[in-house]
């Protein structure tokens, strides 16, 4: 009897030890922590999915060959910042531009002059992003002459003036080169001097990149680009005695300038949420510094 009762004091003794060793008898409170693990991670995989869950779609741009830069530096940035959103554009002239944009056929028509009143009674709104000059380039071969007057630059393209000589050049023959018609850096340089459907071109070319190779490849040859794309390719002249420079046009000095519109058809705040985003960014320190980056000024949302 002695014996029995011994041996069910160390079975017993037996089993609560192997209970304990497995655990037996406890309650669950050791499974939770792998609960709470798998719901972190889960919260984890929603708060990464809702931040990286932006904006997506296309934004279509198309217009002035003279602010390709500009929109370049503006489309790469934000498409960086926008990994679901393609900034296309399209670099056709101004005119074209606004074509497009009234036809429908695309979001944003860029142009590098003002809008028509006729452009604008059809719905196009005028955003203007910046401001840029009107370079008046000439041949590296043309020298002695660095400055011309307004009056001077009249009888140059209407054709009264054909020889350098005649402005203290050399004898050399005066190539007059242009943008084609529509153009919107033609548009301002014409109407500022007052010379519109008077020019005698001897070519009249698609872009200011076209007109700075033209007259650097031709000897005795003037034309007019863009400021921001000017180049040691060419030499250019100052107007009024005022060098055409970024910062003569900032402080309004430099007679020969044009504004850079990026229209849209009513205004922007009645966009889609992307163009409107877009434009945010556009107007925003960091929109405003790489318009500066494509040599050009600025212009803050009214």
């Amino acid at each position: 009897m002695r014996n029995l009762k011994k041996s069910l004091v160390s079975l017993v003794i037996g089993m609560a030890v192997v209970c304990t060793a497995a655990g037996c008898g406890q309650k669950t409170e050791e499974s939770s922590p792998q609960t709470t693990e798998k719901e972190t991670v889960n919260e984890s995989v929603q708060e990464t999915s809702q931040e990286t869950a932006g904006l997506s779609g296309n934004i279509q741009m198309v217009g002035s060959t003279s602010m390709e830069q500009m929109c370049t530096l503006l489309s790469e940035a934000y498409m960086q910042e926008n990994q679901d959103v393609s900034v296309t554009a399209e670099y056709v002239g101004s005119t074209a531009g606004m074509e497009a944009l009234l036809s429908g056929t695309t979001d944003i028509g860029t142009s590098s002059r003002n809008l028509t009143e006729e452009e604008k009674a059809q719905g196009a709104v005028e955003n203007i992003v910046a401001k840029d000059g009107i370079a008046v380039v000439a041949n590296l071969s043309v020298t002695g002459v660095e400055n011309l007057t307004s009056s001077q630059l009249r009888d140059i393209f209407c054709g009264t003036i054909k020889n350098w000589k005649e402005l203290g050049g050399p004898d050399m023959p005066i190539i007059v080169v242009g943008h084609e018609a529509g153009s919107g850096t033609r548009d301002p340089f014409e109407e500022i001097l007052e010379i519109v459907g008077q020019c005698k071109y001897a070519n009249e070319l698609s872009g200011s990149g076209a007109v700075m190779a033209k007259v650097g490849e031709t000897e005795g040859a003037i034309g007019y680009c863009s400021l921001a794309l000017l180049d040691d390719s060419v030499v250019g002249l100052s107007v009024e005695g005022v060098e055409p420079t970024k910062e003569n046009v900032q402080n309004g000095s430099y007679i020969l300038n044009k504004t850079m519109v990026m229209a849209t058809m009513k205004p922007i705040d009645e966009q889609n949420e992307l163009v409107q985003d877009f434009f945010k960014f556009v107007y925003s320190e960091e929109g405003q510094k790489l318009i500066e980056d494509a040599n050009l000024t600025p212009i803050p949302a009214e």
